[in-house]
């Protein structure tokens, strides 16, 4: 009986000692990489339990203004310590001297740290080259001045730049035949998300210092500066806005309390996005937050915005002349104005003081001997379409540089009111189905004052490796379909400057601006329940040697806030004073 006890446990011990040389082996020798069905790298977890680490850079690209100012991060020499310090003695005075900070304040930081940091904090010191040189001649193990990339809090053109996540299931639909690390950021909206490929890292930089099971440093082992093998990343994306304008506009759109809406500024020649503002603020806190879309590239309601299409296509048909008069006394149905009493106004000044009797009436006589007209002109005039940039590049075709633009919409698709005379005066004057985005309309008037070249809108020029060497320069690029002719252009560019010069003009305010001023202001209902409005003016200056055009907007607002000329002139006045040939470019504080 005894023997079989024996013999029982002795087959119980070897059964257990194979299981456990069994899952040993499996550790050890099988599943290091990946273990579990969570995929544990076990090398890297051990060298980890015994390393103290500070990543520098996340490896991931960077993205600059077109002058090379980084956007979305800083570039900064950053004093970096180590807490295995408290365990040593070590020249904290001569540290503190050089920075010029008391030698307790160092101590006690460090005494208080469980993990490596640069010291300062959210804000990290940043430190001159002659600080940098000093301390690293000190050769203190666990003192050291280094460069990191710190992010900004408060992102510049957060909706255009956009946002990254760390979410599994999204890097599964972007990149099924990769195993990404689960610290690797991909992007989720934005320039981050269509610049994904030429962002995503290739592995980060960082500081690693081996220590022993009390977290003191290992004899003989220095602190180690690992990077990407691959020197060409990160890679650098150089965008068409300017810091200093885009800084500006985000201040002038915040103390006019626009709560939705926003501003499009293009430089007219090289067709590149200087400054985009969309508010509400980018929520990063709720994904479905409606601050976390770029509403400049949604489309919306113009109001009398869309007149100038109306005017194109009256040019064109010969239907307008200096002696034709329009009774301004009325509305679009025919019935009197009380509101708008302007009395008889020709073309130039119906245009001028937005009569919409006038658009209605040369709407509905085009529509009549062609019912695609406002369908065309739109189109001329690029409104109708997306304007980003799009393309082939490399294996990506198409690649559009503007996340989710939508495109214009003259008729609904499902509505059949090309026919009908009520509908057509509605569209006419920006209402119905008629709906455009900010950048759109920012495009159109960039087109116009070029004289009526249209071409795709960009918001990055190239894309660079982290040597300089390009990856990709994006070409300028035409609009596809046919456009309005030089002579067209020109009498729009009259007419729009009438709005502002003429007498009793919507945008008179803007006659007194160090640059001339040519635009249209429009207004739209877009829930009568709610007396809700779009107040839009857009335009172009200076009048005579075009430079910007300018798109500002408030969405769903209402009659107790002002139009837009107000913040329209402040921006005309930001980027002249930053201009100025005595001025230098300054950060708006």
């Amino acid at each position: 009986m005894m023997r079989k006890r024996m013999m029982g446990m002795a087959y119980f011990l070897l059964l257990l000692l194979t299981v456990l040389v069994g899952r040993l082996a499996q550790i050890q020798l099988v599943e290091t990489e990946s273990f579990t069905k969570h995929h544990i790298n076990l090398i890297e977890a051990s060298v980890n339990q015994r390393s103290q680490v500070l990543k520098l850079d996340d490896g991931r690209g960077k993205f600059y203004d077109y002058k090379g100012i980084p956007l979305v991060h800083e570039d900064i020499t950053a004093l970096v310590l180590f807490p295995f310090l408290k365990k040593m003695v070590w020249p904290a005075g001569k540290v503190a001297g050089i920075i010029g900070i008391p030698e307790q304040e160092l101590l006690a930081t460090v005494n208080s740290a469980d993990k490596p940091f640069a010291f300062g904090g959210k804000e990290p010191l940043d430190l001159t080259d002659t600080q940098t040189d000093a301390i690293n001649k000190l050769q203190i193990p666990g003192v050291f001045a280094v460069k990191q990339k710190i992010y900004d809090t408060d992102l510049p053109a957060s909706q255009l730049i956009g946002t990254t996540t760390k979410s599994e299931p999204v890097k599964k639909r972007l990149y099924p035949d990769r195993e990404l690390s689960p610290e690797v950021r991909v992007g989720s909206y934005g320039l981050q998300r269509t610049f994904d490929d030429f962002l995503l890292s290739e592995g980060d930089s960082k500081l690693v210092f081996h220590v022993d099971g009390t977290g003191g440093p290992l004899f003989g082992v220095d602190v180690k500066y690992v990077e990407p093998a691959n020197p060409m990343y990160p890679v650098k994306i150089y965008t068409t806005l300017d810091k200093n304008i885009q800084e500006a506009a985000e201040k002038i759109v915040d103390q006019h309390q626009i709560k939705k809406g926003g501003i499009v500024l293009i430089d007219i020649e090289t067709n590149e996005v200087r400054a985009l503002v969309s508010r509400p603020k980018t929520n990063r806190n709720n994904p479905k937050d409606i601050g976390n879309k770029n509403l400049m590239l949604i489309r919306d309601t113009p109001g009398s915005i869309f007149k100038t299409v109306i005017a194109a296509a009256a040019i064109d048909a010969k239907i307008v002349n200096r002696s034709r008069m329009f009774n301004c006394n009325l509305k679009i149905d025919g019935k009197s104005d009380t509101e708008h009493n302007f009395g008889f106004l020709s073309f130039e000044e119906s245009f001028s003081r937005s009569c919409n009797r006038t658009f209605s009436e040369l709407a509905q006589e085009l529509s009549t001997t062609n019912p695609e007209i406002l369908n065309n002109y739109a189109a001329k005039l690029g409104i109708k379409d997306t304007s980003g940039w799009s393309g082939q590049v490399y294996h990506i075709n198409p690649m559009n540089q503007f996340d989710s633009e939508e495109p214009g919409i003259v008729w609904h698709p499902e509505h059949n009111f090309k026919h009908d005379k009520k509908m057509i005066a509605k569209t006419a004057i920006g209402q119905q189905d008629v709906q455009v985005t900010p950048l759109a309309v920012a495009n159109m008037m960039a087109t116009i004052a070029r004289g009526g070249e249209k071409k795709m809108v960009k918001a990055v020029s190239r894309v660079e490796f982290n040597n300089g060497t390009t990856v990709y320069d994006f070409p300028d690029k035409k609009l596809p379909g046919d456009t309005i002719s030089p002579f067209t252009a020109m009498k729009l560019q009259q007419l729009l400057r009438g709005v502002v010069a003429m007498p009793g003009g919507t945008g008179a305010y803007l006659s007194n601006l160090p640059y001339e001023v040519a635009g249209k202001s429009g207004t739209a209902q877009t829930d009568t329940d709610k007396n809700q409005l779009n107040k839009w003016f857009a335009g172009y200056f200076p009048y005579k040697a075009p430079k910007y055009a300018l798109v500002a907007v408030s969405l769903d607002t209402d009659d107790s806030t002002p139009g837009m000329t107000r913040i329209f002139a402040e921006m005309v006045k930001e980027v002249y004073e930053m201009e100025k040939p005595d001025t230098q470019y300054r950060n708006i504080e």
